[in-house]
């Protein structure tokens, strides 16, 4: 049985620990507020932009001039697995749903005799998939300055993503985000970036359009902006969940502290009452025997 001195050094261990989560929730709760009102103003833009390019890949999707952003490299042999984790902790489950949804994919490309490459967005998936798949970590691209991301980092991510495909390193581009619902839910999604899938609805208008220059010309233009919009949207989205998720697990792990500090409190009490009871007993014995 632990002593009186190890039980008030427990409580009080637990009680700094639970100032502590109190105090984390409180900041994810402020930060979320903020995320979350990102993520749904980035929305209504990205969702405009790809009925523009429902528009504008139904007219040209199988074009031989079609950019090959859009078309393809006509293989499907190797890809790319983007992953965008955070960089901290206690964030509940938030990091490693993504990393799960990116292992099992990787499992059934690699199932079906695909070649496997990843590309990492932040540092805490990375120690999973180093273990799982040490040889097939291609890219890391470091988030630790980054305070908030922004459309630089998105841009710099898609600049990135489309020079290694022009260099043929890979044919098909996954990214793996966190979509934001609520602070009590954050969906792992997958999403194909390249080659761009013409959104879907994207049904050929019977309405006569003409587009100046052409439409093999605005595509050329607009493709790498709609990757970066994608890109950016996912980081928003990520960004809300993190927060969502991390004041969730604060919150768990606040309420679990209160409820250890009550029963350690109970078992430093009736420990305490165990330790004078037989005091008692002992002076009272001592005092018979004279």
């Amino acid at each position: 049985m632990a002593s009186l001195k190890e039980l008030k050094g427990r409580i009080n261990s637990v009680k700094s620990t639970q100032k502590i989560t109190k105090a984390k929730q409180m900041v994810a709760a402020a930060k979320l507020r903020k995320a979350q009102a990102a993520a749904e103003a980035a929305r209504p833009y990205a969702e405009r932009l790809s009925g523009v390019m429902a528009s504008l890949a139904s007219k040209v999707g199988k074009d031989d001039n079609a950019p090959k952003l859009l078309s393809g490299t006509g293989s499907d042999q190797r890809h790319l697995l983007v992953v965008a984790n955070s960089d901290k902790g206690l964030a509940g489950a938030f990091n490693s749903n993504i990393v799960k949804a990116a292992l099992v994919k990787a499992k059934a490309l690699l199932a079906e005799g695909k070649e496997v490459e990843f590309y990492l967005i932040g540092r805490k998936g990375r120690p999973v998939i180093r273990r799982t798949y040490p040889d097939k970590i291609g890219v890391n691209f470091d988030t630790t300055s980054v305070r908030e991301p922004g459309f630089n980092e998105a841009e710099q991510i898609a600049d990135e993503l489309v020079g290694m495909y022009e260099d043929g390193r890979f044919d098909v581009a996954h990214l793996f985000f966190s979509q934001f619902k609520s602070a009590l839910a954050q969906i792992p999604t997958e999403q194909q970036i390249i080659p761009v899938k013409a959104p879907e609805g994207a049904v050929e208008s019977d309405a006569v359009v003409e587009y100046e220059p052409g439409e093999e010309e605005i595509l050329e233009a607009l493709l790498p902006r709609y990757l970066k919009t994608q890109i950016f949207k996912a980081l928003l989205e990520n960004n809300a969940s993190e927060q969502g998720a991390s004041m969730t697990a604060m919150d768990n792990a606040t309420r679990n502290a209160g409820d250890l500090i009550g029963k350690l409190t109970i078992q430093y009490n009736r420990t305490r009452q165990a330790a004078i009871t037989t005091e008692l007993i002992e002076i009272i014995a001592g005092a018979e025997a004279l």
